[in-house]
């Protein structure tokens, strides 16, 4: 029996096994993907968590990681505004970090499973005075695993969330993300907020000159005009600058990444007796730039609690307890203002006017962006 399966290698599922392999836990990860591949994902990542990841053995500078530490935003006609970003950030692609992550996780004795996805997971949870728990991991291989401890880090909506019979997963969502990466004449400093109508474009550079160019749209767009090459001529080039990256940019894949149904719906981060990690505990809207520093930040605090438990310095039931309860304080009511503040964007008029009150009161933008930000994690 294993200590621990990880269900998926994203940002959670990488550090979290990382973290316990150091702690000399036997850690599986089961991811359907094999390394390196490109995710949705705007590729930004706040320095709250940049001390933490170089503490990890992650060479950011060494990677060509851009420094970035200006933000604009526009509204759907183009009017823009500039601010400083009190904090700061860097953009790095997934593509290397999560493969970097994914060598220094080799390196410590995590065993991975790859090209293989989870069917299911039951939990024995043995006498009710002595609970004894036993994780059964069924994969599409037909292959079985056991576990102590299973952590949920599959992302943003999968067949386990149907599986479980998550509560977010019972309603649609109208989201579509699609992403680029590019090469343009732009600012390597500076990440940008384009709007359009339902929907908004995040772009700032990574590494090796590149620039990452991810949007965020609905369905309904999409069906309007088809498929996305004519959506982004019918809405995002009214947008004078999303027209002009597109116009004039180097796309450097044959067809671009894309995801459906992404939910911003609030999750649970204990769901039967599993600890949920990264976008499987909760997603924050992509125009608050802060999705991959709550997953390192996430896993961190999932490992430490989950090395206490199997070492048997707390039981099951604070295992579950405590998780969930402080992951709600550290990270609920960024997901909160990340809803909020979502419906200012989409309405064209709404953002218009948004963009507008934000431009003429600056300290009420820096203001929001710290809601949605935390302390430096060391």
């Amino acid at each position: 029996m294993q200590d621990v399966v990880i269900l998926g290698g994203g940002l959670a599922g990488l550090v979290s096994a990382l973290e316990l392999a150091r702690a000399g836990h036997g850690v599986v990860l089961v991811e359907r993907k094999t390394y390196p591949f490109h995710k949705v994902c705007g590729e930004y990542v706040s320095n709250e968590v940049r001390p933490y990841l170089e503490s990890l053995g992650v060479d950011l500078a060494g990677f060509g990681a851009a420094n970035i530490n200006r933000i604009q935003i526009s509204s759907p006609s183009g009017q823009l505004l500039e601010s400083q970003l009190d904090l700061g950030g860097f953009g790095i692609s997934r593509y290397k970090l999560d493969y970097e992550l994914y060598k220094l996780c080799e390196a410590a004795g995590v065993r991975f499973m790859l090209g293989k996805a989870v069917e299911d997971v039951t939990t024995q949870t043995g006498l009710q005075h002595k609970p004894d728990f036993r994780h059964h991991i069924t994969l599409n291989t037909g292959e079985t695993l056991e576990s102590r401890l299973v952590i949920g880090a599959f992302g943003k909506r999968s067949r386990l969330d149907k599986s479980l019979d998550r509560a977010f997963i019972r309603a649609s969502s109208p989201y579509v993300g699609v992403k680029y990466h590019v090469l343009m004449n732009f600012p390597d400093d500076v990440i940008a907020l384009h709007n359009f109508r339902d929907g908004y474009c995040g772009m700032s550079a990574i590494e090796d000159g590149k620039y990452c160019v991810c949007y965020l749209t609905t369905r309904a767009n999409l069906r309007q005009f088809g498929n996305i090459p004519d959506m982004e001529q019918a809405v995002l080039h009214r947008n004078p600058h999303l027209k002009q990256v597109f116009d004039n940019a180097t796309f450097l894949y044959d067809k671009p990444e894309v995801i459906n149904e992404i939910s911003f719906a609030p999750k649970r981060a204990v769901e039967n007796h599993i600890l949920m990690a990264g976008d499987s505990a909760g997603l924050i809207t992509p125009l608050c730039g802060n999705g991959m520093a709550m997953a390192i930040h996430g896993a961190k605090l999932a490992s430490q609690l989950s090395d206490r438990y199997l070492r048997g310095n707390l039981s099951r039931v604070e295992l579950e307890s405590r998780y969930q309860h402080a992951w709600s304080a550290r990270f609920a009511r960024r997901l909160w203002v990340g809803r909020t503040v979502q419906r200012l964007f989409g309405n064209e008029r709404l953002t218009e006017a948004a963009v507008w009150a934000f431009g003429a009161f600056r300290p009420a933008l820096r203001g929001l962006m710290r809601q949605t930000h935390g302390e430096v994690l060391r």
